[in-house]
């Protein structure tokens, strides 16, 4: 294997799928408890092909009593599903909130990203991982082309 080839399979983003995906089984875990750490949901998905749901911890922001969740990878699958669907189920507690997300414009992302160091602290590591931000609200707002945001709205009647 060349030494690119090498690099490019130890990069943070190849290590992402394995460290998320226990980080998924874990969370789901903990919900299933009834417990809920900080502001840690667990959204469900439809899978773009399979059409099966697929549940990702994400953090829900909340700004001008709105809510947001911010994705650190421009093609997470997540981020592709949540395109693709448009909705999704939110879990908290034990409870299912049936969601509709809308991707904010990258012009509209920056607002929202600035304040996810102060309103999501636990997710910080995972943006210096991937980003090599620290907790700057604007290294945050920087990334907005690169960070897709989606307001969440209840779909409850």
């Amino acid at each position: 294997m060349s030494d690119d080839a090498s690099a490019a399979n130890n990069s943070p983003s190849s290590l992402l799928p394995k460290l998320l995906s226990r980080a998924n089984r874990l969370a789901e875990r903990i919900r299933q408890l009834g417990v809920r750490p900080d502001i840690t949901y667990l959204l469900a998905l439809p899978g773009r092909v399979s059409g099966r749901m697929h549940k990702t911890p994400v953090s829900l922001l909340t700004v001008n009593r709105k809510r947001y969740i911010a994705g650190g990878l421009e093609n997470a699958d997540w981020v592709r599903n949540a395109r693709a669907a448009g909705w999704g189920v939110l879990y908290y507690d034990r409870i299912e909130e049936p969601v509709s997300l809308v991707e904010l414009p990258v012009a509209e992302r920056a607002s929202i990203l600035r304040r996810f160091p102060r309103l999501a602290p636990q997710g910080v590591p995972y943006f210096t991982r991937i980003h090599g931000v620290g907790s700057d609200p604007e290294a945050f707002a920087a990334l907005a082309d690169r960070c897709p945001v989606f307001r969440v709205e209840s779909r409850r009647s």
